[in-house]
This record gives structure tokens, sequence and C-alpha cells, in this order.
């Protein structure tokens, strides 16, 4: 075989190969009308807020036998809805989330941790109020299977965080003694993206 057969089978075998390691990585659209993410917040240390944004979108890319892969998330903070109307238009206001200004949160990650094939931890970065800081999610729970009606892999997830909101400037009641710890959950489902 001469030097440059040797050479052209070689960059062959290189292109197969990377072609075999990126195939293993499976790309999935996030479902926006099965992905809720909800939150929890201190109300003056005598009760518990509760609410969720209505809207999101994103992506994730897994590959479970490299264990790697991201998640990309947009979430509209115009959605959403403690199921009190004058509560959801104070807080997309100037005293809060200012949506006019900061139309969106983002949340940019990578799966760190996996038990098994199954992934169990997101490190990443929250984008909030036009502050960005590290946050990391715990995936509780994390299951894949056939999509019934649209014949493609689909999982589904639910993961939760806990943040400090006056570090992202949403300092609203923190005079009046408010903790400023809010657990996030989001509930995500995505069907992988055909070929």
């Amino acid at each position: 075989m001469s030097t440059r057969s040797r050479a052209l089978f070689t960059l062959g075998a290189l292109l197969a190969g990377v072609a075999t390691v990126n195939a293993a990585e499976a790309h999935y659209t996030i479902d926006p009308t099965h992905t809720y993410p909800s939150f929890e917040a201190d109300h003056f240390g005598v009760s518990m807020w509760r609410g969720k944004m209505d809207h999101s979108s994103g992506t994730v890319t897994l590959d479970r036998d490299a264990h790697s892969g991201t998640v990309n998330i947009a979430i509209e903070l115009g959605s959403i809805d403690f199921g009190l109307a004058a509560l959801n238009t104070w807080a997309v206001g100037t005293e809060f989330f200012n949506t006019a200004q900061y139309p969106q949160a983002t949340y940019v990650g990578r799966f760190t941790r996996f038990n098994g094939n199954v992934p169990t931890q997101v490190d990443g970065e929250l984008t909030l109020h036009g502050v960005t800081r590290p946050v990391s999610l715990t995936i509780n729970s994390f299951a894949c299977k056939p999509h019934p009606m649209l014949k493609r892999e689909w999982c589904g997830a639910d993961a939760s965080a806990t943040f400090q909101r006056d570090q992202f400037g949403l300092t609203a009641g923190k005079d009046y003694g408010f903790k400023m710890d809010v657990t996030l959950r989001i509930q995500v489902e995505g069907v992988k993206d055909e070929k």
C-alpha cells in the first residue's frame, strides 16, 4: 500500500470513528406543552408563594455512553402565573422582573454526574434580570421511552435547584424580612429530533 493510500485509509478510519462517536449523541427539543418551571419563595416568613412559568423552550443533547450532554433552556418571564392576576402584573413590572427590559431567563449547562447511564446533575449558568451566576440542577428522576404517537424516543425529567434571588438583583421584600432563597423545580419533557 502506498504512503498516499495509507494516509487516505487512516483519514477514513478517523472520520468513521468520529461519526460513530457522534452517532451516540442524541438531540432533543423541549416540548413546551409539557415543560413547566415552577418555584417556591418565602412570603414574610409566614407562608410560601408558589407559581410557574407557562412558556419555555430549549434543547438538550445527551450521550449516555460518554456520560456527557448539554442543556439550553429559555423561560419567558412574562408567562409567570401565581394564580393571582394582580401578583402576576406586579411580577412582570419594574419592581421585580421588569420584562420590558429582561423578557427571558436562560439556563445553559452540562450534564456532570451520572448514575450508570442516567444523568443526575447539571452544572451551568442561570441568567436572570441581566445577571449570570452558576446554578446546579439536581435531576431527581429521569426516564425515556418510545413516544406512543410520534414513534420517536421521548424523555422526561424532574430537576430542582435552590438559589438566592437577591444575587440576581431581585430584592423585593428583603427589607421586610423576606427570605431570599428560591426553590426552582423544572418538569421537562422532550422528543428526540428526527435525523
